[in-house]
C-alpha cells in the first residue's frame, strides 16, 4: 500500500524537492554565510529532529488521525528525566520513566479516540494541555531543565559524524527507514493504511480498527520521545516552554507539504523527508535574514494554507472522512 500514492502525489514530491533546491540555491547567494559550517551544522540538526517529529505525525494522519500532543509529550517526558537525573536518579531509571510517561500519553489519546470515538484533533489538543499542566505541577517547576555535566558527553557525541554524514542525520534516517518498513512490511502498518483508506471496510474485513488505533498513538508518543531525546543531547537542555510554540504546525506542515494526504490512506515516509528538506532550508534562510518570528509565522501559515489546499485538491475528502479521527 506505500507504493499505492497516485500520479499527482509523486508529482507534489517532485515539485517540493525541485522548490527545496530553487531556495537552498537562493539563500546561497544572497547570505553570505549560509553555507558556513556552523550553520549547516545548525540546519542539519533542526532537519532532523523536525523530521522525526514528522515521522511520529505521518504515522497518525496516514491513518485518518492527528497528534497535536507530541511536541508537548516529547517537551515533558525529556525534562523529567534530565530533572531526575539531576536529582541523582540513575538513566537506568529515569530514561524507562520517561518512556512509560510516553506511552502512557500515546494510550490515553489511542483509548479516548479509539473507544471514545473523541475526534483525533480535539482528543490531543486536549491532552496537550493536559500533559502539560501535569508537568508542570507535578514533574517539572521550571521551564529549562539542562543535562548534567556527567551526561554532557553525549552531546558532544551526536554533534559529531560518520563517514561524512551527521550523526543526527543517521538518526533520523534510521528511525524514517524503521518507519517505512513497518508500514509497508508490518501486518499492524499495512492495517494502518487501510484504516486510512476506508475504515468502515477496514472493520468489515476483520481489522481490529480500535487496537490499531491505539497503536499508531503510543508509536507516535514514542517516536516523539527520540526526538525529543535528540534535541535534548544537541542542545543539553530541554525548554518545556517549547509546548506552546508552533513547533507542531511546522511539522503538520512538513507532512502535508510532502505529500501525505489527510485523508488518510497515502503517502508514505518518504514524503515526510521531502517535505522536511523545504521546511527545514526554509526556517533556516528566514531566521538567517533576520526575518521576526511573527513574520516567519505568517510565510508558514500562508504555505501551510496553500498545502492544504492542493491536499484537498489532489487527495478530495470522501464520506468515510465523518468518521472516527476526521481531523
Amino acid at each position: 500500500m506505500l507504493g499505492a500514492s497516485s500520479a499527482g502525489m509523486v508529482s507534489q514530491e517532485k515539485i517540493v524537492v525541485a522548490i527545496s533546491v530553487a531556495i537552498f540555491a537562493v539563500f546561497s547567494f544572497i547570505i553570505p554565510d549560509f553555507l558556513s559550517t556552523s550553520n549547516v551544522s545548525s540546519l542539519v540538526q533542526n532537519i532532523a529532529i523536525l523530521g522525526i517529529l514528522g515521522v511520529a505525525m505521518a504515522i497518525t494522519i496516514i491513518g485518518r488521525g492527528i497528534d497535536l500532543s507530541i511536541v508537548t509529550s516529547m517537551s515533558v517526558s525529556v525534562a523529567w528525566m534530565l530533572n531526575l537525573l539531576n536529582s541523582g536518579v540513575p538513566m537506568s531509571v529515569a530514561l524507562p520513566l520517561a518512556i512509560g510517561f510516553s506511552v502512557a500519553v500515546g494510550l490515553i489519546n489511542g483509548l479516548f479516540i479509539a473507544y471514545v470515538e473523541v475526534p483525533a484533533i480535539f482528543a490531543t489538543l486536549a491532552m496537550a494541555t493536559l500533559v502539560y499542566g501535569f508537568g508542570k505541577f507535578f514533574l517539572v517547576q521550571t521551564d529549562v531543565v539542562y543535562l548534567p555535566e556527567a551526561w554532557r558527553w553525549l552531546s558532544r557525541a551526536v554533534t559529531g559524524d560518520v563517514a561524512g554524514v551527521p550523526i543526527p542525520v543517521i538518526l533520523f534516517l534510521a528511525i524514517a527507514l524503521f518507519a517505512a518498513l513497518f508500514l509497508r512490511y508490518a501486518r499492524d502498518g499495512r492495517f494502518i493504511y487501510a484504516m486510512g483508506e476506508n475504515p468502515q471496510a477496514a472493520r468489515t474485513s476483520g481489522i481490529p480498527v480500535r487496537l490499531i488505533t491505539v497503536l499508531q498513538y503510543v508509536l507516535s508518543a514514542l517516536i516523539a520521545l527520540a526526538a525529543g531525546l535528540l534535541m535534548s543531547m544537541l542542545v543539553a537542555s530541554m525548554n518545556t516552554r517549547i509546548s506552546s510554540s508552533t513547533l507542531v504546525y511546522d511539522v503538520i506542515l512538513v507532512v502535508v507539504l510532502g505529500g501525505i494526504g489527510l485523508s488518510g490512506g497515502r503517502g508514505g515516509i518518504h514524503s515526510v523527508i521531502v517535505g522536511t528538506l523545504l521546511i527545514g532550508i526554509l526556517v533556516n534562510g528566514m531566521t538567517m535574514l533576520n526575518l521576526n518570528y511573527t513574520m516567519q509565522n505568517v510565510i508558514k501559515a500562508v504555505i501551510l494554507l496553500l498545502a492544504l489546499t492542493l491536499d484537498a485538491i489532489i487527495n478530495p475528502r470522501d464520506e468515510q472522512t465523518s468518521q472516527q479521527g476526521d481531523i
